[in-house]
């Protein structure tokens, strides 16, 4: 079924009609349309891909924020490639790779119900990873040299923007000097973050010999955590606190981080890992009933009942008849999704 209220043809016309007004003044006519015309293909794809999908189960609103993302970050990305020094025949090919990126990780965290706050940042780590890796392989190739892939990796359009209005607001003296302030502050985080993760990977080179159990434990986690899909990556980062969190995070975008790790030691480190791997389990009924009846009997059925109080019949009479043994007839992907949901609420 059609989600109701999304009209995503003419939400990608909207998108690539306000992309025009953005666009750098600066850059060459045909610079100008590649940029509009890529931010309006993928948005079209993905409003098209997510209105036809009658597995999604989500609002007009939830569609809309999903192509909005696919749609700012195309806009940034494809200036970023004008701006690297990259052949234009490669753009496509990177761009296509980090649509699909977005894509997958915005659709997975809205039908996780996660925090807008922690979805658009899992979305530019995975950019950003995505973004990277391209670029080294292109290096690896031979297609560029160092001197363009340092280029390539420091362009950053939505920083530049951020750092931008943060100016234009300062010249405004009736702006609010405290949000002027924060928004420098958020842009001068943000490349501080940059500079350190940078540091770290110097120091990790400069100390390969020295490498204690405890970074060897993580930077096997980080090898194992590039193959994961983003939701698994994500579970099993919110096991760890905020500086390990940052040091996996760090290791995952090392370039050369297998050579740094001794095969030995490697394989006992997957062997503690993994334990904090999800467990792989079939999909079915009886496991989805099993998970639901697990969490009755160590939560209140009130305390649940509370989780759903918001959500449509569907999802309230499902769960009220899984109390009683009884599977409703939810489609299985949708029931696993909202067992999750509500254990992952308690």
């Amino acid at each position: 079924m059609a989600i109701e209220g999304f009209d995503y043809k003419g939400f990608a016309q909207s998108m690539a009609e306000q992309a025009k007004e953005l666009v750098p003044k600066d850059l060459q006519p045909d610079d100008q349309e590649y940029i509009v015309n890529t931010l309006g293909n993928f948005t079209l794809m993905a409003g098209e891909a997510i209105y036809n999908d009658e597995s999604l189960q989500i609002t007009a609103e939830q569609a809309v924020f999903i192509t909005q993302i696919i749609a700012e970050w195309s806009f940034h990305k494809s200036i970023d490639l004008i701006h690297s020094g990259i052949d234009k025949s490669y753009w496509d090919t990177i761009m296509q790779k980090i649509a699909f990126t977005i894509f997958e990780v915005a659709k997975q965290g809205v039908i996780r119900n996660l925090k807008q706050e922690q979805l658009l940042q899992a979305v530019e780590m995975h950019v950003v990873k995505v973004y990277k890796k391209c670029i080294e392989d292109l290096e690896k190739r031979g297609v560029i040299n160092e001197q363009v892939k340092e280029l390539a990796e420091s362009q950053s359009n939505i920083d530049a923007m951020a750092k931008q209005a943060a100016e234009e607001q300062l010249k405004q003296k009736e702006a609010p000097l405290e949000e002027i302030d924060n928004r420098r502050k958020e842009v001068q985080k943000r490349r501080e973050e940059q500079r350190k993760q940078r540091r770290i990977e110097k120091e990790m080179e400069a100390s390969a010999g020295t490498i204690t159990v405890r970074q060897m434990r993580l930077m096997s986690l980080a090898l194992v955590m590039r193959i994961l899909s983003p939701d698994k990556a994500q579970s099993i980062m919110n096991k760890f606190d905020e500086g390990d969190s940052r040091l996996i995070l760090n290791y995952m975008g090392m370039a050369n981080l297998e050579s740094q790790i001794d095969g030995d030691i490697l394989l006992n480190c997957l062997k503690e890992v993994k334990n904090f791997l999800p467990a792989q389990r079939k999909l079915s009924q009886e496991n989805v009933m099993g998970d639901l009846l697990r969490l009755y009997r160590s939560n209140p059925r009130e305390k649940i009942e509370k989780i759903i109080k918001n959500e449509r019949p569907l999802v309230k009479r499902f769960i009220s008849q899984a109390y009683d043994g009884e599977y409703s007839g939810l489609p299985l992907k949708v029931a696993d999704i909202v067992a999750q949901y509500v254990e992952d609420s308690i």
